[in-house]
This record gives structure tokens, sequence and C-alpha cells, in this order.
């Protein structure tokens, strides 16, 4: 990074802008087709702004170029230039542009992408250590490191899981704990893709407070987003992209009042309900269900640090020091049924979902698909009965086309033919016909998920259990995902969903549940 830029903590603001971009293009090196173009963007001290967009509209693109995760001339070539704090860089996409170091932009700017678990280290054992990790790095004294730690971890509500495992926190945990990775450095500029993915309500008033607070520091805060979550409306300013431009940008109340300026993918949630359709009547629950719980117990064991939280556990009643995650839950789920889960962040939504299949076995009670107890049964062989979508389609897409994805192990189950079939239905179903031969990572957030709940239809289960099905979804591939379990659950599938997306839970389940200390009971 050139050395102008090493000393921008230094420079005077005034009102100049301590972020901008002027991009006239941006290519990605195996494309024809700019990902960007005609897009400018500038950020002053303590100014909020928002920038939205449908999937695929480059919003994410844009996020990592202002963030220095998407280094022009690594993956792609930039025409434009990105100004910090008052140090412009000019680029024209040729050898000569100059470098940036990714670490060092990123003292000045704190970066949170919709994958939260790809901020994190990796290399640490408990959210403290995670914490921790940047100030280290910057020889932080250890009483400063440790009151700054507590102090992140308050603001986030994660003072309870600071000795945890990374690993073990729920889906709004692990945003949470990014989410203070990126600030409690300090940068003047945070920039958050889909922050409001996974949150509880709890979560999003508590990150809304965490907002305002850094807003009050004079910290520039740009929000990525497909729907325009209730903090947005704070916003000085919307930005909104369409097909890598920018079509519309001014403050939020000019904006809704003008026609056409947000198009209708963009996520209203206080009309979410209104996008897919209305409520579903309640299915007679005869017969053998296809899925039933019948008094699951099931806890973690302590993990590496979990020493003080552990004591913690034995202190609230729990002397065998494992906290217990379900307790006696009792589930019955008939074909053609559709169910939804609520809950708080933690409170082992996804947990529930892993003992469908056997992933997770129960410390006690039993698990029976189709009347079946599955105690015993390999884990690849309940896979055939029970579709699980998992709440990170990372964790399922690993093929390289979208077609052999969908396609993986179906011949063995129904035969080429029909395999081919399947899989070319099951992509129709998600509107991903057209990209079946593209590859799976290089497919915007919203279509991969979509992509993995293809795979999982694909092949007809009983039991559909899908955890966090609406998260990076925009108002079409919501319409998608709720034609897809609505038809799936016609054809005879139990489905179980885990959400924190009310309305659309409210709009297309026959019962709404929630977890609650371990138990299921009535939303």
């Amino acid at each position: 990074m050139p050395e102008r830029l090493r000393d921008a903590d230094t420079a005077v603001h005034g009102n100049l802008p301590v972020l901008a971009a002027g991009i006239r293009s941006f290519t990605f090196h195996d494309d024809e087709t700019a990902a960007l173009r005609d897009v400018t963007v500038s950020f002053t001290a303590g100014s909020f702004t928002a920038i939205l967009g449908a999937s695929g509209s480059g919003k994410s693109t844009l996020g990592r170029l202002l963030a220095a995760w998407l280094p022009p001339g690594g993956h792609g070539a930039l025409a434009g230039f990105l100004e910090l704090s008052g140090s412009r860089l000019e680029f024209d996409g040729g050898p000569d542009d100059p470098r940036i170091d990714p670490a060092q932009w990123g003292r000045h700017v704190g970066f949170v992408p919709q994958d939260a678990a790809t901020v994190l280290s990796t290399v640490r054992s408990t959210v403290a250590e995670e914490l921790a990790f940047g100030l280290e790095n910057s020889g932080m004294e250890r009483t400063a490191m440790q009151a700054a730690v507590g102090r992140t971890a308050a603001l986030l509500g994660l003072h309870d899981q600071l000795e945890q495992d990374p690993a073990r926190l729920s889906g709004g945990q692990l945003r949470r704990l990014a989410i203070g990775c990126a600030i409690i450095t300090g940068p003047p500029v945070l920039v958050m893709d889909e922050p409001f993915a996974s949150l509880d309500a709890a979560g999003a008033d508590g990150l809304a407070a965490v907002v305002r607070d850094l807003l009050a520091r004079g910290t520039a805060v740009v929000i990525l987003s497909q729907s325009i979550d209730p903090l947005l409306l704070e916003a000085g300013t919307w930005v909104v992209l369409s097909g890598g431009t920018v079509t519309a940008s001014g403050p939020p109340a000019a904006m809704g009042a003008c026609s056409g300026a947000v198009p209708p993918a963009i996520r209203r949630p206080a009309a979410a309900a209104a996008a897919v359709a209305g409520p579903r009547p309640v299915v007679p629950q005869t017969g053998t269900p296809a899925l039933e719980l019948r008094g699951v117990d099931f806890a973690y064991p302590g993990g590496p640090g979990a020493g003080r939280w552990r004591r913690r556990i034995v202190q609230a009643g729990h002397p065998g020091g494992v906290a217990p995650v379900l307790r006696g839950v009792e589930l019955a789920v008939h074909p053609g049924e559709i169910v939804a889960v609520t809950g708080p962040n933690g409170a082992g939504k996804s947990t529930l979902l892993r003992h469908f299949n056997g992933l997770l076995r129960p410390s006690a009670g039993s698990v029976q698909v189709r009347g079946a107890n599955i105690s015993g049964a390999p884990v690849g062989r309940t896979a055939a009965s029970v579709g699980l979508l998992f709440q990170q389609p990372r964790d399922q897409l690993f093929e390289r086309s979208a077609v052999r994805e969908v396609g993986f192990g179906l011949d063995r189950l129904v035969g080429p033919a029909q395999a081919a079939r399947r899989a070319a239905a099951a992509l129709e179903s998600v509107g991903l016909a057209g990209a079946a031969r593209e590859h799976p990572a290089e497919l915007p957030a919203s279509a991969q998920r979509l992509l993995a709940l293809a795979t999982v239809l694909a092949r007809k289960p009983a039991v559909l259990a899908l955890d966090e099905p609406t998260v990076a979804l925009d108002g079409d591939g919501l319409a998608l995902l709720d034609a897809a379990v609505r038809r799936a659950a016609a054809e005879g599938a139990a489905v179980v969903l885990v959400t924190h997306d009310l309305g659309y839970a409210r709009s297309a389940a026959h019962r709404l549940l929630a977890l609650d200390g371990g138990r299921l009971v009535p939303a």
C-alpha cells in the first residue's frame, strides 16, 4: 500500500469523505460483462448509508471493493478510483495499477461479509480470544485488551458466550461475533453485508443500538441489504443498485415517495407476508407421522476453554457440567404438513434439525422417521428419507456445476435417466435452470441457497428440514422458496423450517412453534 495511506489516520477530514469510490467499470477476469459500472459513492465521518439491491445487483461486489476484500488486479480489473481519508488511488485496469494491502486497508475499513464465518481467524478456541485477535496483532496492552473485549461483547449480547467455542455458536451469534471483530479496533468506516440475516428480534435491536452508537462516535456506517430493515429507515442516504449500476439515490423519505425507485424484488419486512400466498389450513394429524420426536434430550459436552463457562453451568444447577440444549422435546409432523420453528439465537434450533437425520443423536428419547426409530441407522441411509438444508450453503455445495451438484448421487437412487429429469426439474423449481452449467461458488449468495435447496428437493424426501431458508433471499427468491416448499408439502412431504422470518413463517406454516428453554411450545 502507498505510504500516504499508512498515515491516513492523521488526515484532517472536515467534510471530506473518509471513503469514496468512482467506478467506471469493474470486470472479473473470467467475465466479459462488467459486474459494476458507473457507480460513484462517498461516505463522510458519522454518515449512515444503505446500499440496496436485489440478488445479483452487484452490492456484495461493491462492498468487497470498498473493504479491499476484492483488491483490484487480483480478481478483476477496475477502471476508476478508490479514495481513503483523502488519499486517492487511480486505476485503469492495467499492469501499472497501484496495489492495495488488504491488511493495511482493513485498519481503516471494517468489513462484515454475508458469510460471517469468513471474517473469523479460525485459530482461536473461544469467543473472547477471537475478539482479541486483532487487538493482539496491533500490540495492545493486556488490561486494555480485556476491557475492550468485555465492552464489545456486552454491546453485542455475547458476554455469556465469551468462553464458548465459536464453532458452537448459532448463526445469529456467529454474525454478532463477526461484527464485534470488525468494530473492536475502532475503524473509521464499517461496511456490513446483510448484517440482519439470522438475527433474532433481540439481536436486531442490539445491532441497531450498536450502529447508533458508532454513528454518534463518528464512524461512517455502510449497510448492504436486499431488505429494507427498520434501521435502514434511519439512514441518511439510500443507494439503489440494479444490474451493477446505480439506478436511484437519495434520502429514504424521498426514495419511498418516488415510484419505482426501489425495485419490488427488494424485500420490505412489513409486507413480507404479502409476497407469498396466504396462510395454510390445518392438516389433519392422522396416521403415522412422517417425523416424530419422543422425549428427546440433548446436551453438547464442554470444549476447549470452557472452564469458567462450565463452572457457571454447574452453579446453575447442572452438576454434570454440561448445559442441556433440548429437554424432553415432543414433536410429530405428518405428511403434507409445514411446521415453522422459531426462537432466539442460541436456543438450539439448528441442533434440533440435526437430530432428524441422525447427524446428532439424543442423549435420551428417540427420533422416528416413518414410524421407524433411526437410532441405529447410518446417517447416509436416513438421509434418503430426511433432506436437510443447512444454514450455510457452503456446507453442502462442492461440485463444479449446478447441475452436477443437484444430480450428485441421484443416479444410484433412481437411475441415470430419472436422475437427469429430477435434477432439471429441481433447478427449474428454484429458478436456476439457466445456471445449470455455472460453478456454485460463482453464484450470488441467494442463488447458492436456492441451489442447496434444489439438491434436497431432487431426492423427494419424506421429511424436509430447512435451516433459515429465507436468509439472503430477495423478494423473487422468497417467492421461489415458498412455491417449492408448498409444492413439496402438496406432494406429501412433511416440512419443518427453522426461521427468524416471522412474516414468512406465519404465512407458510400450518403450525408455528417456539423453542424455549429446550422445549417446543406453541408460538
